[in-house]
Parts: C-alpha cells; sequence; structure tokens
C-alpha cells in the first residue's frame, strides 16, 4: 500500500522563507523535559535571530504506548532494569512475525521502525495514571454509531474507510503521535514562520508566529489552524478549526470532531533531543483534559516522499473484496 522515494521540501521551505511578519515573545513555561542521556550541559542552539534553535529531522519512533503499558501495573516510571526487560517483552508481543498460520494481518516485522520504550510507561503523562480520559455521554454514543455502521457497511465505498486508509492524514494529534514506522519529522523556521514537514501520509503544518487571529470558526481543515508564539525557549502551538470528518481514537488515525483545541509545546533542551507535549481541551469529548510527552531525537537521516496515492493498492483490494463477497451472498441467496 505504501510506497517512498527522496522527498523534495523546496516548496515548504519556500512558504517559511518568503512569508513575513513580527513575532511575540511571552515568559517561560514550565516543561518536564530533561537533557538526554549522555547529553553535554550546553545551551540549546540558537537561530541567527535569537529564537531557540528546533531546526532539523527528528524522530519520536518508540514502543512506549499512548496509554499505560499493561505489564507495567501503576508505575509511571521504569528503572534501567526494568524498561530493558519490558522492552524486550514488548518486542516479543509486537512481532509481527510470530502471527500464527493462517492469521491476517498487514505488513511483516521487517517494515516496521518501532523503536524501543521510553522510561515512561505510557506516552499521556496527565492524568497520572496514564490513561486517556472516558468519553463523554455524547461522544461516546459518536463513537458507537461510526463503529456500528462501519461494521453493517465497512466497505460501500472509499468514503467509508478512515483517512488513513484513503492516504488523506492522521489527523491531530496523530501526526505527531509515534506508532509504526515514518514518524519523522523536518522542522524549518524564520524569524515569522515555522513549518513542520510530517514524513507520514506528507503532511505539511506552517505555523504563523505574528500574532494573527484564527480563521473563522466556520473554515476548518484537515489539520486544523495553528498559530505560534515563544514563550522563553518554549515554542507553543494553538491549533484550533479541525474538520468534523474524523472522529477516531486508534495507532493510525487519532482526531476528535471539531470545536475543540489542541495545546502543543516545543522545547529544545539539548543538541539531541526536543521535549514535546501536546494537550487535548476538548470537554464536548472528554470527561478531562489530557496531556502526552512524545519526545523527540535528533535523527541523521532525511525524509522521504511518502507517495500513499500512487502505491495505495489497499484501496482497490478493500472494495473489490467487498463487491466479490457481494456477489457471492447473492449467488447463495439464489
Amino acid at each position: 500500500m505504501r510506497c517512498s522515494f527522496t522527498a523534495s521540501l523546496r516548496f515548504v521551505a519556500g512558504i517559511a522563507i518568503v512569508l513575513i511578519a513580527g513575532v511575540p515573545v511571552a515568559a517561560q513555561s514550565q516543561t518536564a523535559a530533561k537533557p538526554s542521556a549522555g547529553a553535554k550541559a550546553s545551551p540549546a542552539p540558537k537561530t541567527p535571530w535569537g529564537h531557540p534553535d528546533l531546526q532539523g529531522t527528528w524522530t519520536n519512533t518508540t514502543t512506549t504506548p499512548l496509554e499505560r503499558l499493561p505489564e507495567a501495573a501503576d508505575k509511571q516510571v521504569l528503572t534501567a532494569e526494568e524498561r530493558t526487560e519490558l522492552a524486550r517483552k514488548v518486542a516479543e508481543r509486537v512481532n509481527a512475525d510470530t502471527r500464527k498460520p493462517g492469521q491476517v494481518g498487514a505488513y511483516n516485522e521487517f517494515w516496521f521502525e518501532r523503536g524501543t520504550l521510553n522510561t515512561r510507561t505510557s506516552l499521556v503523562i496527565d492524568p497520572p495514571e496514564g490513561k486517556v480520559p472516558a468519553y463523554t455521554p455524547a461522544a461516546q454514543k459518536r463513537w458507537e454509531a461510526i463503529d456500528a455502521a462501519r461494521k453493517a457497511v465497512p466497505a460501500d465505498s472509499w468514503l467509508d474507510r478512515h483517512t488513513y486508509d484513503r492516504c488523506i492524514t492522521r489527523g491531530m494529534p496523530g501526526a505527531m503521535i509515534p506508532g509504526f514506522y515514518n514518524h519523522n519529522y523536518q522542522i524549518l523556521q524564520t524569524p515569522n514562520y515555522v513549518a513542520i514537514v510530517v514524513e507520514m501520509i506528507h503532511d505539511a503544518r506552517i505555523i504563523p508566529l505574528d500574532g494573527r487571529p484564527h480563521l473563522n470558526s466556520g473554515i476548518t481543515q484537515w489539520i486544523g489552524d495553528s498559530r505560534g508564539h515563544w514563550e522563553g525557549d518554549t515554542l507553543v502551538v494553538e491549533t484550533t478549526n479541525l474538520t468534523d470528518k474524523i472522529f477516531e481514537r486508534s495507532n493510525v488515525v487519532t482526531g476528535f470532531g471539531s470545536g475543540w483545541r489542541l495545546i502543543e509545546r516545543f522545547r529544545r533542551v539539548d543538541a539531541d533531543t526536543i521535549d514535546y507535549q501536546f494537550t487535548v481541551d476538548d470537554p464536548r469529548t472528554f470527561t478531562k483534559p489530557w496531556t502526552v510527552a512524545a519526545p523527540m531525537s535528533k535523527s541523521d537521516g532525511r525524509l522521504f516522499e511518502y507517495a500513499c496515492h500512487e502505491g495505495n493498492y489497499a484501496m482497490t483490494g478493500i472494495l473489490s473484496a467487498a463487491r466479490h463477497e457481494e456477489r457471492q451472498g447473492s449467488t447463495q441467496k439464489k
């Protein structure tokens, strides 16, 4: 379904370079990041215009799940010994090559870029139990209706499939959550913009820093409308205007409809580490806000083009198989 070849980032970089505006700077924010193990105690680099330098290629690949590992019980942080042992168990559990004969699956293990566990037992750091809060009654009702419709009519058309199957987007915050492969990001900066190119499904985020208001609330977008500002050494990004066409919570697509806010914080703590956190503020969908920490590590590699549509043979297969099953069912009824 997926194929990749060398990417060109000129378009995104060009947009970020030609747009010109001012930059608001606010007070220092509080974050929980620590320098990477073995990092030198030196200040994080700055751009020529004085902003913290977030530029480069980064990865957040890890086997640490969004919600707490079942083996971790009520532990929030692992010791080095616990992390090593648990990483081995998790690697064995998720290994796609251990499927039983005849068991349906996607790729074999060769294609995955899983990384390993970090020292936390979940990416969710608040609530402290490491779990995404419960849906509100209205959101639960909506999800149950979506789930029931998919079971009844899984592939009448491509519109029945989620946006990952359709090569559109993983949504927000899905595009920024690690999971299986291609969780790599290139960050570009000018004094007035930050651009984030996401390798997975080629999302590109252009974030103005000039204090402009968000788009009119009636204009929604697949990955929303982002506005950023600096609070000390932390880039704070607020995203609104998200489309109502995505309501998912899985390891491939994560989004919660429209009318909510995503608050992200990027802080470079050393040469090799960005402390990245986001908070979902969505009282219509969740019983309380929740926060994720997904540290980014410097990568020496480059991004590749995720030519999803060009290789999306799975969609053809899904729809043609559904039509075949319908014909078989019609024949058997006769």
